[in-house]
């Protein structure tokens, strides 16, 4: 959407012809994702959390994954 705002002032400021560049929106389109999910993490794991939607670790596996029990199996949706 802001391609499609900003680009026609390339025709009038120099500045904005970075956005004819299909690197630079993909740079910008990475780090918006990314400051997304930093945004919506936490609170999207924390609100997984309180519904108790989490992952069942099973008795018979090591005894290291015990440990996992409880964590949100679907923070990936963010992703």
């Amino acid at each position: 959407m802001l391609y499609h705002l900003l680009y026609p002032l390339s025709a009038n400021l120099t500045l904005f012809n970075v956005f004819k560049y299909i690197s630079f929106r993909a740079i910008m389109a990475t780090l918006t994702a990314l400051m997304i999910s930093f945004l919506l993490g936490k609170p999207l794991i924390d609100y997984l959390r309180e519904f108790q939607i989490g992952q069942m670790i099973r008795d018979d596996g090591p005894q290291t994954h015990l440990e996992k029990s409880g964590t949100p199996t679907m923070g990936g949706v963010l992703f």
